[in-house]
């Protein structure tokens, strides 16, 4: 298995890539931004609420939150060019005074203790190498009281050795854990764990929705899938996994949400 340094920088370029985009769309993450407003509603925001968004990919988590809950919203994420696009994206879309983005590690937040009353992380506390100091650092930024959010891919087993490659880890499988080892690792940080749901449909449509834009890609536009360096053999095979995996019950996809003590 590759260093964290070498993980962090996989998936910051990956998600950050022309092929991931052809390949999830507008949103990142199992379940949409039906899942997000799941997830935002668990947390009780309001307008004026100052949240933080972990691994803000692209955006559209950042531009939802502003924009149906009223909250103003920080966006951090590894890639400076989807730090950059993101940005561009809620100007064009009049957030500017809403939503900022910037260049960031989960493991060191540049934000002041207690410096928001909610953080969001969908999708990517599994991808991150050091989850203890992560947690810790969710902790560190929450005001007390204050709730952190996250869905995530979850175990209940060991993976097939396939899923636990650079590339799986990269796909939010290798490294995911069972809700209970999230809870603990949360708890150990100062934040209690008071409400977890089980969202596996989320990750099934998810897999379902990847085969069919590839294969229809691969059919009307197989040119830009060669440009963005897509191996459609290889993620058919990912994904066939990935769905035995759910089928087995050794994945899911769960929403866990905490409050700071």
């Amino acid at each position: 298995m590759s260093g964290p340094a070498e993980i962090k920088a996989c998936c910051a370029a990956s998600y950050g890539s022309d092929a991931v985009a052809l390949l999830l769309g507008e949103s990142y993450h199992p379940g949409g931004l039906a899942l997000t407003r799941r997830l935002a509603d668990r947390l009780g925001l309001r307008p004026g609420t100052p949240v933080l968004d972990v691994a803000a990919g692209p955006g559209a988590t950042a531009r939802l939150l502003a924009t149906e809950y009223g909250a103003t919203v920080t966006g951090i994420d590894l890639s400076e060019s989807t730090v950059d696009k993101a940005g561009a994206a809620a100007t064009a879309a009049g957030l500017a005074d809403a939503v900022r983005f910037r260049v960031g590690d989960a493991e060191r937040i540049p934000l002041p203790d207690g410096a928001v009353d909610a953080v969001v992380c969908e999708c990517a506390f599994c991808t991150f190498p050091d989850k203890a100091t992560a947690a810790a650092e969710l902790a560190r930024v929450l005001r007390p009281g204050g709730r952190v959010g996250i869905t995530d891919v979850v175990t209940a087993g060991a993976l097939p050795a396939e899923l636990s490659t650079l590339a799986a880890w990269v796909a939010c499988v290798a490294d995911a854990r069972p809700v209970a080892e999230y809870a603990a690792i949360l708890d150990r940080a100062g934040l209690r764990v008071g409400h977890t749901e089980a969202h596996d449909d989320a990750l099934l449509t998810m897999i379902d929705e990847i085969e069919a834009r590839l294969r229809l890609l691969r059919m009307t536009a197989a040119d830009r899938l060669a440009a963005a360096g897509v191996d459609v053999a290889a993620v058919l095979r990912y994904t066939a996994l990935a769905r035995r995996g759910v089928a087995d019950g050794l994945l899911g996809y769960a929403l866990i949400v905490a409050e700071k003590r």
